[in-house]
Formats: structure tokens, sequence, C-alpha cells
């Protein structure tokens, strides 16, 4: 349901402007487990850019990216030279809560030194100083997530909130916490790792409501991290505070994933049971088990207001998961939305969404950016490291990079702002982040055309793809890492 700006031109005569004065929808795609160090060094080269594009105290036209001298206690000079790796490597780093710890160094003054990624664990085929590592872009893998942020914006400071793996991550984008419950969340208690293995062997951890019985997550808390729980918890999120006109689906790969946040949020999935079934209505209205969907949906002028996109393990960008087809999965939904003209009352999707492009955790892949903390309650959880985040509609200029200092709370915070909620009304990371993303688009601006960005892979090989959606991987409790 948009809202239209009347504009005065002449002679007391009113028309009715092309810019809106919100989005009608807002898509949230969330990708797996990297750093802008690792993934966007190819900004900083032609054909996207050049050494001078990127600097470590950049201005306002620089991307915020080390090409080089990456900082490393271990070493007898303190740095190390990076080297490649490819985007579907055969490796992962650990990203628990222990690891950030580790890496973080943090100094007497309480600040991360960003200087110990050397001692995050490696499992796999691990290759020489495995976290000191960028992508290799030489066969034009990542191109179109380069041409994403290049055509449209980049954050330079966007971090992950939480200091830990994805289960958590997955509950702050969608609900502001990963709190057991409101009152834990003000007391800076949060669930900080993913599930312990609960799941039949060689299927994983099984998260949520509906894991099975003795499965437990690890919480931190201001005075140490003793105590286990069991996955589900009761407290608001997004879709609570929604005005009825607002619409929203999660699409994830699988009902018990850590990446499907609804699953632990009790009134929402309405468990049958430990090991049984998210059976609640607003579950069964609004959660989508098959990733592609988003893509008919669509086609199919089917978009919700708010949409939450969660890849399959193929798709995910996560190490030693993906099989390299994230670039073209992400830039996929882009040109379906970026090609839409007959939705909306045949006013398209393009002119009127907004796409937020982000990773929900470091990875244990290297970056400079030391991240600050939040005041206490929650200071030792919050923030962690850097993510990338590209944000993609028809009113943000090309090559827009924005240096404010952004969590996943300022991703809520536009949601709210963009749908007449005030902002904060989580009370959780919403209400501690410093901004809503305000700077990345201008509805005063005339809303560029769309020009389609070239995939190996289209929204075609996505919908016809008949393997199994997979979670982006199998990570249990990463707490022993």
């Amino acid at each position: 349901m948009g809202r239209w700006i009347l504009v005065f031109v002449s002679l007391g005569t009113f028309i009715a402007a092309a810019q809106p004065a919100n989005f009608e929808h807002i898509v949230v795609i969330f990708q797996e487990n990297r750093t802008p160090d690792n993934l966007f060094q190819g900004l900083c080269v032609p054909p996207f850019g050049s050494p001078a594009s990127c600097s470590i105290t950049p201005s306002a036209s620089q991307y915020n990216i080390q090409t080089a001298n990456w900082f490393d206690k271990t070493s007898a000079t303190g740095v190390t030279k990076p080297a490649l790796v490819p985007l579907a490597n055969k490796y992962d780093l650990s990203h628990a809560h222990s690891a950030f710890v580790v890496q973080c160094d943090q100094a007497a003054n309480g600040a991360c030194r960003m200087d110990g990624a050397a001692g995050v664990s490696c499992s796999g085929k691990c290759m020489t100083k495995p976290q000191f590592r960028y992508v290799d872009n030489s066969a034009n893998i990542v191109t179109p997530y380069l041409e994403l942020a290049t055509q449209y914006g980049w954050a330079n400071y966007m971090f992950q909130t939480n200091q830990g793996p994805s289960f958590p991550a997955h509950q702050f984008i969608f609900g502001g916490t990963s709190a057991p419950s409101a009152a834990d969340d003000a007391a800076g208690i949060f669930a900080a790792e993913n599930m312990s293995a609960s799941g039949p062997a060689g299927t994983g951890a099984i998260a949520g409501c509906i894991a099975p019985a003795g499965t437990t997550v690890k919480l931190i808390t201001p005075t140490g991290e003793n105590q286990a729980i069991y996955p589900c918890f009761e407290h608001s999120t997004i879709p609570d505070i929604l005005p009825a006109f607002v619409t929203w689906r999660y699409y994830a790969p699988s009902a018990g994933s850590i990446w499907t946040a609804p699953n632990a949020i009790g009134h929402i999935c309405q468990s049958t049971g430990p090991g049984g079934s998210c059976v609640g209505s607003d579950w069964s209205a609004n959660v989508d088990l098959k990733p592609a969907d988003v893509l008919s949906d669509i086609a199919n002028c089917k978009l919700r207001s708010i949409t939450w996109v969660i890849p399959s393990g193929a798709n995910s960008d996560h190490a030693n998961s993906n099989d390299g087809g994230g670039p073209s999965w992400v830039t996929s939904i882009v040109n379906a939305i970026g090609a839409s003209t007959t939705c909306d009352n045949n006013r398209g999707y393009w002119q009127n969404t907004a796409i937020v492009i982000a990773w929900d955790d470091w990875g244990g892949w290297y970056d400079h950016e030391p991240p600050t903390f939040v005041a206490q309650p929650g200071g030792d959880y919050q923030y962690g490291f850097r993510v990338p985040m590209i944000f993609v509609s028809a009113y943000t200029p090309a090559g827009y990079i924005n240096n404010d200092r952004h969590d996943f709370g300022s991703i809520l915070r536009f949601i709210e702002h963009n749908f007449g909620i005030q902002e904060g009304a989580l009370n959780f990371a919403d209400s501690r982040a410093t901004n809503d993303l305000a700077g990345f688009y201008n509805f005063t601006l005339a809303p560029r055309a769309y020009q389609p960005i070239k995939t190996p892979k289209n929204a075609y090989f996505f919908l016809h793809d008949r393997r199994k959606p997979t979670d982006p991987d199998d990570d249990g409790d990463d707490w022993i890492h």
C-alpha cells in the first residue's frame, strides 16, 4: 500500500509525482559467512576500480577494503600478505564466539587489535594461513556482486550485531535479538552459538522449537558463558509489530535449519513438541521451504511487503558448502524485480522495492576493521565483525558509498521507518542501532531504469534445479572450535 507525494506545479494544479513516500516492498537477502576484505577485493582493481578506489581510511568515494599487509601477530613482521582462495573452497573456519574472541585480540583499553585471525581454527582441506585469503575472481564468479556494489549502494561499515555464528545472527535479522525473552535481552543474555548437534547422523543440528529433546544452545551473559537452554524463545519479532496491511514471507531451505529464524519463536512455530513440526498459522501462511519460490512469486506478482530470503547451501557463499552459485542466485532475484513491469497495478516492482543484501557473519575470514561495542547490557556481545552489505533500489545513485556505522538493527529500523512504525519499537537491536539506512536512497531523485546484470546462472536455472535444497551447511555447536 504505497503513499504518493503530490507536487504543486503551477496555476494551483496538483499532479501525482513519480516519487513515492516509501517502498511498498523490502527484500532482505541474507548470504553466509564473508567479510568485505575476503569477498570484495574486486572493487579495488579494474574494471570496477583501481588501488586508489580502496583505503582503510576511506573518503566518501572509496571502499574500505585492505588490499595488503593484513595484521597477523604470528608473523615476524606483524603482517601477512593475503592470498587467493576460490569462492567454492574446500575448508571452513570457525565462526564461534570463541573464534571472535581470538580474532579480535582485545587490548587493555577494550578495543580489538584485529590481528588474531591466525588463531581461528580450520577444518577440511586447509591452505597455508587459510584465514588470510580473499576470493579469486579470475573466472568472474563474483562479478555479479561487484556489479551490484558499484551500480548501487555499498556500506563501508556494516557489522553483524552478534559476535558469533549463524543461528543468533538470523535471530537478530528477524526479531532484533537472540535473547530467549525480552527480559533476557534487557539483561544482556543472548543465545551465542549454533545448536548442539541433535539430528540423525549426517543431518547436523536441528534448531528451534522443533529440535529433538536434549538439544541446547549456549548462552552468553554479562558474567560469562556458562548456561545452555532448549532453543525455543518467546519475544516479539518484526512480523509482530507490522501494521495490518503489511505482509511478510520467509524463504528458507528447511524447517529445522539454524538459518530458518521463525522456527525458534514459540508463538510463530507453535511446535507439536520436541522433534515435531511447526504448525502455527503464521508459520503455515508465511514460511516457504523452497528458496527458489521467491522467483516464482516475483513473476506471479505475489511478492509480500517484507521478504527474507535464505539460500540453499549450494548458493550460500558458505565456505566448504557452496558451489559458486551465490552471486548468480542473488542477482537473479534482483534481475527478476528489476524486470517486473506488470505487478502492482502495472507499475512493476522495480520502482517501489528496496533490496538489502547482507551476509550473516564473518565466517572466520580476516577483516581489518575493528567493531565498536555498545554499552552494557549486551556490550560484551555486540557488535561483531564487519560483513558486506549492498543496498539496491531505483532511488540509489550508482557508485554510492556510505560511511555510517550499521548493524542488523539498522535494517530493522529501516523496515520500521518505511512502514510507519516507531523506530526502536522492538526495544532490541533496533533500539540500539544508530541509523536506519536512510542515506542509501533519495525519493526526490527520478527513479533509475533497471539495467539487467549478467550472471553465469539465471532464474530459469534456479527454478528448474532439481537438487534438494540443503541448509547452508550442517554446522552444529561451534563452541568447541
